[in-house]
């Protein structure tokens, strides 16, 4: 088994087109043909799926998958260690939620190109669903995370700070104007939510859950900024974190309603599979994210009335 034959693999799982791989991995595609059927042969079972001009992965691709990019990983990690010394280098791939990456990441990403100008930073939106399958097959060298706990028992995690979640409403919405807001309100009403899978949607989905609460109707969205103009236009509640709607709530154009239902505040971690080789880039990046992102009052975000049971 070669290393070409894995990393002509990967890019052929990726792209499910010949012609596309044979682009991507700059040879021919009587290349990428050959290396997969020699591939198939020493493994003695097929990897793809021909189906006309289509290629699909088999069960035993899937399976393959992530032991050939650990195995590709391991590689590049290896020869990293040896050819970059003490001096961050080379590419850093990070995962991270769309709302870290647009509020919080951007001035982390500016102080570390200045301080390391020779780490390539690559930045990608991750998947809460599949952070673990992420991490161990290498897809991301860390991921920033929402969520109280890490993901299995092969991720390492360290804190970085609370997020405080909020449950918002236009101006003119009714809750707006009431002293608290708990769980039995939302009884009927429309709620505005991330997808399923998110960290704090799911918190919410609990408490209303055990309480046999219905919303009238839920609405999802892939993305923190559609589901936060919907808010200001008052077609229903949202849930979102703080340093998403700062702006919008000194500006008065949305609402902080006061929850008093079971908290829903997130913790943002680091994680990184338990394995991984902690190369200088990596340690850097850590130092300066956990400086950046550090609580500054750790007392600031406790500002909600007692919470009921």
């Amino acid at each position: 088994m070669e290393v070409r034959q894995l990393q002509i693999f990967r890019a052929l799982a990726e792209e499910l087109s010949f012609t596309r791989t044979a682009e991507k991995v700059h040879t021919v595609q009587s290349n990428v043909t050959a290396q997969i059927k020699a591939l198939e042969e020493e493994l003695g079972i097929p990897l793809f799926d021909r189906l006309g001009r289509r290629v699909t992965l088999t069960d035993a691709g899937r399976n393959f998958l992530p032991f050939a990019s650990q195995a590709l990983a391991a590689m590049d990690q290896g020869q990293r260690a040896i050819q970059i010394g003490a001096e961050p280098s080379g590419p850093l791939r990070i995962g991270a939620a769309e709302s870290q990456l647009t509020y919080r990441l951007p001035e982390v990403l500016r102080a570390f190109h200045r301080r390391f100008p020779h780490v390539e930073l690559i930045f990608s939106q991750h998947s809460t669903a599949t952070v673990t399958l992420d991490l161990e097959a290498g897809k991301f060298d860390m991921v920033i995370h929402g969520d109280n706990l890490p993901p299995s028992s092969s991720i390492k995690s360290c804190r970085l700070r609370t997020e405080r979640i909020l449950l918002l409403s236009d101006a003119s919405h009714p809750l707006a104007s009431q002293a608290t807001v708990k769980p039995a309100d939302l009884a009927g009403q429309n709620l505005l939510l991330t997808e399923s899978g998110c960290s704090y949607r799911e918190k919410l989905d609990r408490a209303l859950a055990l309480r046999n609460i219905r919303p009238a109707n839920v609405t999802e969205f892939s993305s923190v900024e559609a589901l936060k103009q919907c808010i200001g236009l008052g077609m229903g509640l949202g849930l979102l974190p703080e340093i998403v709607v700062s702006r919008e709530l000194r500006q008065n154009h949305i609402k902080a309603l006061h929850w008093t239902g079971p908290a829903l505040d997130i913790v943002t971690q680091i994680l990184w599979h338990k394995d991984k080789w902690i190369s200088p880039a990596m340690a850097a990046f850590m130092e300066l994210v956990k400086d950046k992102l550090k609580e500054s009052e750790p007392g600031r975000m406790v500002r909600v009335p007692a919470r009921q049971k």
